[in-house]
């Protein structure tokens, strides 16, 4: 089995401003459970495109400066779409606990995506927390994720 969090790097966080109170809430969780970060923005409820915070997320965690990533806007498919533009990334749309487990242990996800119009805060932080501590399976998984990328 493979661990994706590297506690001596920080998480990569962003958001656009409708996920803008959620990247909040999860920086308190993180400082709260001791967890370094990088806040690539918003910082602020107004009108962004969420592009501008994907990318810097995505390239901190392909480039290994960050342990993993966490976007959220209000669909998270905008920021989803976005960061699995790059080439080493496996972002996730997570709008559930079993998903945000799923994601990890079967598709090795680097980067949850949190849609903020569908999910409740607290909801948030659990799947953050599972997020970090599930490990990626490997095996019949491991062969499946190797087939992702484009040659």
């Amino acid at each position: 089995m493979q661990t994706h969090f590297d506690k001596s790097k920080p998480v990569a966080i962003g958001s656009d401003h409708a996920g803008f109170d959620y990247k909040e809430d999860l920086i308190s969780f993180l400082e709260g459970k001791g967890i370094s970060y990088h806040d690539f923005g918003t910082h602020s409820k107004d009108s962004v495109d969420y592009p501008d915070f994907a990318h810097p997320v995505a390239r901190a965690v392909e480039s290994g400066e960050a342990s993993f990533g966490i976007l959220i806007c209000g669909s998270a498919n905008g920021v989803a779409i976005t960061a699995n533009k790059h080439q080493g990334i496996r972002a996730a749309v997570c709008w559930g606990e079993e998903l945000a487990q799923l994601c990890r242990s079967h598709n090795n996800a680097n980067v949850i995506c949190i849609p903020a119009r569908f999910v409740r805060e607290g909801d948030a932080e659990k799947m953050v927390e599972l997020f970090i501590h599930t490990e990626f399976e490997g095996g019949r998984h491991e062969l499946r994720v190797d087939k992702i990328a484009c040659a």
